[in-house]
Order: C-alpha cells, then structure tokens, then sequence
C-alpha cells in the first residue's frame, strides 16, 4: 500500500468553466424519460450538519484485500464517530467466525443512524460528483439509481445496463446477506458511458455556477478531495436524459462499433460488478414474494461516469497466489497448459524492469503471445504462452488461477499497485503475477463483441482513487 498523500499536496478545486446553458422546453415527465433509460431520481441521505466527513467517507469494501493493517488505520481513525465503515463490511473480514454477528451489527448501526438523525433527507435528484484524486487527477460523474430490472450479471444477458466481468457466484451470499436485511445503501458501484463527444455529464458543470455543494470534504488515508451537488433543475435533467438517450441507440453502436449489435447498451459496470448482482438477487428475491414495482429495492445508487473523462484511468489488478512456492507453482503452471493444448516458456529475469524488457521484445516477435511477468521471494521472470484460447491475456492467467482455487491448492488475492504487490510476493509461500491495463477505449467494443471479461480485468484507477462510501438511500 501506498503511503498516504499528506492533504496539504492535494490543492483545492477550480471553479468548473462550465458548458453550454442546458434548457429544455418542458417541466413534464422527467422520472418517466429517465425510467425508459433505467434510470430513477433517488432520495437522498446525508449525514446530518456537525458530522465529521473525514471520517464519515471510507474507501470501497472490496480493496485493500491483502492488507489488514489498511482497515485497522481506517478503525483506528474512525474511533467511536459516525461512519460509513461500520455500515459496510470489508471483504478481508469475509469468511472470519464473527461474520454474522458483524453483518447483524451493520443492519443494527443504520438503524440507529436513521433513528438518531445522524441521517437526514437531502431532497431527490441527481448529484454532480467532482473527485480530485492524490495523483493529481480530478474525475466527474452523476450519482442516480439504476433500475435493476435493466441489468442483468447472468452470461449471456444483453441488457441495457450490463455487466463487464463474469460473476463469481461463491462471493455473492455474503453480500446478499448484508443487503437482504438492510435498510440502507451506501454506494461504491460505478457505471460507465461511452460519450466520446461528453455530451451528457460534461454540461451538467454549467449548472454549478452559484450553487453550493451538498458536501465537501478531504479523503482519508490519501483519498484525495470530494465534493458534490445536487442537481434537480428540470432542464437539466431533460438535457442530461437526452443526451443518454442517443448514446444506447443500437445503430450507433453498428457505426461506432462495426458489429450487428440489436439491443440498446447504455451504461457498462467499471467498478461494483458483484455488488450490483447482489442487490438485483435481492430485488428478484422481493418481487417473487409480492413486492410492488416501485419498492426502493429495484433501484440502485451507483455513480456514472463517461469513459472519455481525463480523470478516469484504467489501471491492471495483479494476482498475488498465496499457499505454493515460486517453484512448485510455475510446475503446475506448465502442467495446466500442457494439458489443454498450450505452449509455455517461463524465462527468467532479475526484477520487473528486466521482465518488462522481455516482454515488450517477445511481443514484437510474437505479437498473438501473452506474456506475464512473476515475482517471488526467490524468483523473478516472464511466463510467455502461445496458442491461449482466451482473447485476453488476463483470461490466460485466470483460467489457470481459478483453477488452483477450485481444487483447494492456493488462495488468490487481486492486489493493485505494483509496489503493494512487489512487498506481498518477497514473502515466503507468496507468488505474485504482474498483469498490464487493458485500453479503455476498448471496453465497449469487447464487452459487445465478446461478452463479460474475466473477473478482475482492469481497475478504474488505484485503490486510493476508488469511489469512498458517503450518500444513503433508504431500501426497505
């Protein structure tokens, strides 16, 4: 993990320039136009006026997955106040005795915010979201609730809100658990738009000008800066809706993408592919035993953000396999492509730089190849593989990986940050795989053509510039 950027580096935001004036020629209809997009106008909750936002916000449960003494920093910041850490359950605790008694604890603590007033109402609408990350980069989204009944995780599906990795089935009870008796949700999940020309998010910044932020405040543990703004002006709704509108066209996604593509795709899940799947089994869970349409539970918070935005990078996820030696899994390694037909060299190389190096050479020569580069307590070098049925050469690895896991032989961790991951591997009994960032631009292509990803493809930016929990909204 990377050492927390002191706050005093972290500069304040500029005023946004804005855009053009957004207008629209009518007041009427806007949640029933947004709803044909899956799209709903939440209620909002914030913490109540005195609570300390520094400590309220905590970075996604789903990172720092490896590193316990993360969360015990967080913890031992939190103390005793308010905070999103005790509505959420980090994944590193999944699995532990106390898990139940912990997610009991959560469903106890909302109800206590609610009852307490440490939650109050912040009106309906949507929230601009400005977030100047510590690498110096500034990310703007829109939080809304996505109607479930447009997404959909199972292979196969072609929803307008789809999923970009394959679901990994085992790693939704917990989660189901924690949101099945809930009455509130606090949102990590982002959705991305292909907007190339920024035509919906983008404009919404001319909306600003004179309006004060619902909040404003530092990040923890080098978080950055956040602040946001609601947005309920009718004409910019219409404008933003609009917009939207025109980007789910399946003709444009033929031109765009050259593919006889016949459904409408909207919004591609970047981050929060396994929380959304949790919160849709809930949903359907409901509907079957008599919910009506408009439960609160059908939608869910999620913040969208155009895949063209300056602040957004793709970032890769390595592998860190815990359980086997450097030796002893390489071995295996070879065996498993041996065995489905593959061919694989495992070269060796002083550190990652020199591992780099061979890589980018073998990639010229043989540019259908993958090639990841390992590092271990006593062993550093480049795995290259020809003939992969996987288009990816993060699905390569994974095969394999998943593999390892099913027969009980290793435990996977996915670690970003190649530093984090070089200090994890020196440990004895560790095995880490450095893997490279898919291009961006390229999401929506393959996702279209080829369907979900491999779990664990790409991360919207480092751990640190992940989406930090702090808007409630009411589900039960």
């Amino acid at each position: 993990r990377r050492k927390p950027v002191p706050l005093r580096r972290i500069p304040a935001y500029p005023r946004g320039n804005g855009g053009p004036h957004l207008t629209a020629p009518s007041r009427e209809g806007d949640r029933a136009n947004l709803a044909e997009l899956g799209l709903f106008l939440p209620e909002l909750l914030l913490p109540a006026p005195g609570i300390d936002l520094f400590k309220w916000a905590v970075v996604a449960c789903d990172q720092y997955t490896a590193d316990e003494d993360y969360w015990e920093e967080v913890a031992a910041l939190v103390g005793e106040g308010p905070s999103t850490l005790k509505l959420i359950f980090p994944e590193i605790y999944l699995g532990r005795p106390d898990e139940e008694e912990r997610i009991a604890r959560i469903h106890r603590t909302m109800r206590a915010y609610l009852d307490e007033g440490i939650l109050r109402p912040a009106g309906t609408g949507l929230v601009y979201v400005e977030r100047r990350t510590a690498y110096g980069r500034t990310r703007r989204g829109v939080l809304a609730a996505v109607d479930l009944e447009r997404y959909d995780y199972r292979p196969g599906a072609r929803p307008l809100i789809r999923a970009t990795e394959a679901t990994v089935l085992d790693r939704l009870p917990p989660r189901v658990r924690i949101r099945r008796g809930a009455p509130l949700e606090v949102p990590h999940a982002m959705l991305l738009l292909d907007d190339p020309e920024r035509r919906a998010i983008e404009p919404l910044a001319a909306c600003l000008e004179g309006l004060s932020p619902l909040y404003e405040t530092e990040l923890m543990m080098g978080g950055g800066r956040v602040r946001g703004f609601k947005i309920d002006d009718p004409p910019a709704i219409a404008a933003f809706r609009a917009a939207l509108g025109g980007l789910a066209e399946p003709e444009r996604l033929r031109r765009r993408y050259g593919v006889e593509e016949e459904e409408p795709l909207l919004l591609a899940v970047g981050d929060g592919n396994h929380s959304l799947a949790a919160a849709k089994v809930v949903w359907e869970e409901l509907k079957a035993a008599g919910a009506p349409p408009e439960h609160p539970a059908r939608y869910a918070l999620a913040e969208i953000v155009n895949l063209y935005d300056e602040g957004l990078v793709f970032a890769p996820i390595h592998r860190l396999v815990h359980g086997l030696s450097g030796e002893k899994l390489l071995g295996a390694l070879v065996d498993h492509f041996s065995s489905c037909g593959g061919r694989l060299e495992i070269l060796p190389a002083r550190d990652v730089g020199e591992a780099r190096l061979l890589m980018r050479e073998l990639g010229e020569r043989r540019p259908e190849g993958h090639f990841f580069a390992f590092t271990s307590c006593d062993r550093s070098g480049v795995v290259a593989v020809a003939h992969s049925p996987h288009l990816l050469a993060a699905g390569t690895l994974q095969g394999f990986l998943d593999d390892l896991e099913a027969r009980g032989m290793a435990r996977v961790d996915y670690i970003h940050g190649e530093e984090v991951l070089a200090e994890l591997a020196a440990k004895p009994g560790a095995v880490g795989f450095y893997l490279s960032s898919m291009a961006k631009e390229d999401l929506f292509r393959t996702i279209i053509r080829h369907g979900v990803l491999p779990k664990k493809t790409f991360s919207m930016g480092e751990a640190e510039e992940k989406r930090f929990y702090l808007e409630c909204r009411r589900i039960a």
